[in-house]
């Protein structure tokens, strides 16, 4: 079974940390680009950070210097590091596979809540 399953949201005040983690089955490793989306109320859903499944790594602009991901892929977990949180941080973050080999569908974890206070 393909699941994505999210951890590590809370509230945290503005300059603060959260790390997220990401289980994902074992499938989705070898396979896919794991990344990590975000969607504020009343905004579309972007993307925050990517791990290629051949190494590459994205950042947004808005959370390059901030924000870390990682995986370890023995423990099949995808992880976002997130520093000097900002208010503009706050949303629902989902973690998500996809571009995967042999598939056009985008997994979807079912969302971790973050909310970053002034």
């Amino acid at each position: 079974q393909v699941q994505l399953v999210e951890s590590g949201g809370g509230s945290v005040q503005a300059g603060g940390s959260l790390k997220l983690a990401c289980a994902a089955s074992g499938y989705f490793f070898s396979r896919c680009t794991l990344a990590w989306y975000r969607q504020a109320p009343g905004k579309e859903r972007e993307l925050v950070s990517s791990n290629s499944r051949y190494g590459a790594t994205y950042y947004a602009d808005s959370v390059k210097g901030r924000f870390t991901i990682s995986q370890d892929n023995a423990k099949n977990m995808l992880y976002l590091q997130m520093n000097s949180l900002e208010t503009g941080d706050t949303a629902m973050y989902y973690c998500a596979a996809h571009l995967c080999l042999g598939s056009t569908t985008t997994y979807w974890g079912q969302g971790t809540q973050v909310t970053v206070s002034s």
